[in-house]
């Protein structure tokens, strides 16, 4: 029997047990204080933050919970990041362990600007000029 696919992040979260939850949800509120400007849903069935294209995606496994900030991002923070399990576009924090809820927000507002600047290179939002 398939499992039917969550609809939204809260339904997603409400799936595992508390420790899991708890930790998704700190994920989540960092995520969110760090890109209050994004949307939340269910993409690749992970939540998934989007501002003017996919910013992060992250999910719960049965040993570590991954999160999916591109492959820039993993790249900019490797050094810091050598400490987790990466690859490509991927980084696994294991469970038991305190997740790096600091990096995770510095690595948001890392690709909110990624994203930022590629919508205003395609001409699809304008720059603003700061006022003199």
């Amino acid at each position: 029997m398939k499992q039917e696919s969550p609809k939204s992040i809260d339904e997603y979260i409400a799936g595992f047990p508390m420790e899991i939850r708890q930790t998704l949800e700190q994920i989540r509120a960092t995520v969110r204080a760090a890109a209050p400007d994004a949307d939340e849903k269910i993409s690749y069935q992970m939540p998934t933050f989007t501002l003017h294209g996919n910013l992060v995606h992250f999910a719960a496994f049965k040993t570590h919970i991954g999160f999916y900030p591109a492959p820039s991002a993993v790249e900019h923070f490797r050094k810091e990041l050598a400490v987790y399990d990466c690859a490509k576009g991927t980084i696994r924090f294991p469970h038991g362990k305190p997740v790096p809820l600091d990096l995770i927000s510095r690595i948001v507002q890392f690709r909110v600007k990624e994203n930022l600047a590629k919508a205003v290179a395609k001409g699809r939002i304008v720059q603003k000029s700061p006022r003199s």
